[in-house]
């Protein structure tokens, strides 16, 4: 009768794959929603939309807004981690996109200012000839 009760050689992969596949279902099941990670991350976004990057860093503004529209859609089909994981990318993209726009905004006033020199120099050049 006990024969009946134990565990066959067999039958352990099986066993374990049902074990591990119910603790892997389990951890996916009890992991929150990231509402909070989603707010940062859009506000991530609009602040690269404001800071001019769909000008000035396109493809990385277009990646955070990509990755930022598939946060949101694993959100509503309550993929929470899919959601956490592409909110942090949005995020991290979104911030690369604003330091590129700001980097880009500031070269564009040095080369201005450099040119103003240069004709400053040009002036005074001129009038004491």
């Amino acid at each position: 009768m006990s024969d009946n009760y134990r565990v066959k050689s067999y039958q352990l992969p099986l066993l374990s794959i049902i074990i591990v596949g119910g603790i892997f279902m389990s951890g996916c099941a009890s992991a929150p929603p990231p509402v909070e990670l989603i707010a940062v991350s859009r506000a991530a976004v609009n602040d690269a939309n404001t800071a001019g990057a769909n000008e000035l860093a396109p493809i990385q503004y277009k990646s955070a807004t990509e990755k930022m529209n598939g946060a949101e859609l694993a959100m509503a089909h309550k993929d929470y981690p899919l959601a956490q994981q592409l909110a942090e990318q949005a995020q991290v993209d979104a911030k690369l996109a604003v330091a590129m726009a700001r980097s880009s905004k500031a070269k564009k006033a040095a080369d201005a200012l450099q040119e103003d020199s240069r004709i400053l120099d040009q002036e005074i050049g001129r009038k004491t000839k």
